[in-house]
């Protein structure tokens, strides 16, 4: 649920700034979810914290691992490891998302 929390506060972000094609291919679809914390962290129209900067790859990589994994389930412990920097990601997207 937070890998797609946060690719879905990502593209409101996108969407809210108007620059939503930035982050689709050719055919008009949204790409998957490491070409968009890429083409975020370097957008200058979402100017991200370092902090943001920092916690999305991480939320990224878990995201990944729990969705893709045959054999990997994040534990409470793993989503604690992250809790913070989750929070931190998700308000700068909404936040830029015109959604705060």
């Amino acid at each position: 649920m937070m890998r797609r929390l946060v690719e879905i506060s990502i593209i409101e972000a996108f969407e809210h700034k108007g620059i939503a094609s930035k982050i689709k291919d050719n055919a008009g679809n949204y790409l998957h979810l490491s070409a968009l914390v890429d083409r975020s962290m370097t957008e200058p129209k979402i100017a991200l914290s370092r902090n943001a900067k920092k916690a999305l790859p991480q939320l990224r990589d878990l995201g990944h691992l729990s969705a893709h994994g045959r054999h990997y389930h994040a534990t409470k412990d793993d989503i604690e490891k992250v809790r913070h920097g989750c929070r931190i990601v998700i308000e700068e997207f909404l936040h830029h998302g015109g959604l705060l």
